[in-house]
């Protein structure tokens, strides 16, 4: 049972995850592999917006999409986005990452080897990542400028487009979560949490929304960086 106390909290930690970042050109579009197909859509999005000539689509497969998406994140997204009509050439597929670190340095490595100067990054998440997705990139790639991005849209709209609202209030909470406790562990860089979002969180784990926290933290209360 999901109650309108749940729900008020868990919007609290959408609207904190985005960053609202003015889209614009970047040298490169990387899209994060998830089970969200949305990805690879708002990535063609911008793509045929011309903001950028090249994207790259990272991600192996996790048990959240080892059944819908067997080929691989990025392979699905591949194929996805040439159904949209993005030119194969225009696409690289990096297709052994599991996790968002793993996004960005298995995705800088393979443009670094294909000689492809990269000065900026339209980085390209599910809605409610947009922010752990900046702070990672920034801390592993800190020389170059990352935009985040993701589909526009509320959170009753995402709900209603994966069909699950468990997960992604599950999801919602494992970000928040990492936000507060990566930083000191060197995964990403150190960003202000409001003291109702963290309330918000806690009041979320507390209520059992825990399948994605970090096991080792569950039942823990994590405290925000400064």
């Amino acid at each position: 049972m999901i109650s309108v106390q749940d729900w008020e909290d868990t919007q609290l930690l959408w609207d904190y995850q985005q960053m609202h970042h003015e889209p614009r050109p970047c040298s490169v579009g990387l899209g994060l592999g998830s089970h969200d197909l949305g990805v690879a859509d708002a990535t063609v999005d911008l793509y045929r917006r011309g903001m950028m000539p090249l994207i790259v689509f990272t991600g192996a497969t996790s048990r959240t999409t080892q059944d819908r998406m067997p080929r691989g994140e990025a392979e699905h997204y591949r194929e996805r986005a040439l159904e949209l009509g993005v030119p194969a050439d225009a696409i690289i597929v990096e297709p052994h990452a599991r996790n968002t670190g793993q996004n960005i340095t298995l995705s800088r490595t393979l443009l670094e080897e294909r000689g492809v100067d990269v000065s900026s990054v339209l980085l390209v998440s599910k809605p409610y990542e947009e922010r752990r997705a900046y702070a990672t990139a920034r801390k592993l790639w800190p020389d170059v400028e990352f935009i985040s991005a993701s589909t526009p849209m509320t959170l009753p709209e995402y709900v209603d487009s994966i069909q699950d609202a468990r997960l992604v209030i599950d999801m919602l909470v494992g970000s928040l979560q990492r936000l507060l406790i990566y930083p000191a562990q060197g995964f990403m860089i150190s960003q202000d949490v409001p003291d109702d979002v963290i309330q918000a969180y806690e009041r979320l784990a507390s209520r059992g929304f825990t399948s994605r926290l970090v096991p080792e933290s569950v039942g823990s209360t994590p405290k925000a960086s400064a």
